[in-house]
């Protein structure tokens, strides 16, 4: 018994005798009499993918195909690679244009040079360090004002005085 049917049985009010359904809603004995649909095929793709080969299955394909010799070898090989003879067609044409030589390089940005990369780092950290230093002599300049004015404010103005008229 699964735990969903014990749990009928129990009656905790979710599926006992005196369970009442939603209007609308039907048993499945009353759909019909036919079996609840099937879950989805996950084997199955809602859309289908386009297949994709790259230039070195292309290229392989190519001299596979260019050494064989007797009728009907090419068909057989279509055959067992599931392809067209458009396919050689076409990827023969991108051969001679030098189209699969460029689709072989891998893609993206070529990797940047590492001298060039330690360089744009080390004037980033110049650049960042000279703000910083300039920002230190900013902070010790109002520093000095800052002493300076002190200085004026506690200093005794009398003193100064009576210490001249002393001598």
């Amino acid at each position: 018994m699964s735990l969903l049917q014990r749990k009928d049985v129990r009656g905790n009010g979710a599926g006992g005798g005196g369970a009442q359904r939603a209007v609308g809603e039907r048993s499945a004995g009353a759909a019909g009499g036919a079996a609840p649909a099937a879950p989805p095929d996950p084997e199955l793709v809602e859309r289908p993918q386009r297949r994709r080969f790259t230039a070195e299955y292309k290229l392989a394909v190519l001299r596979e195909a260019d050494g064989l010799s007797r009728p009907g070898e090419i068909g057989a090989l279509l055959r067992r690679e599931g392809l067209y003879s458009s396919h050689l067609s076409t990827w023969r044409g991108q051969r001679e244009e030098g189209v699969l030589e460029a689709l072989s390089r891998p893609r993206g940005r070529r990797p940047a040079d590492p001298l060039a990369v330690e360089n744009a780092e080390l004037r980033r950290r110049l650049t960042r360090s000279e703000s910083e230093l300039e920002k230190a002599r900013r902070v010790i300049a109002v520093q000095g004002n800052v002493c300076a004015l002190l200085g004026e404010l506690f200093e005794p103005r009398g003193a100064s005085e009576t210490a001249s008229t002393d001598s």
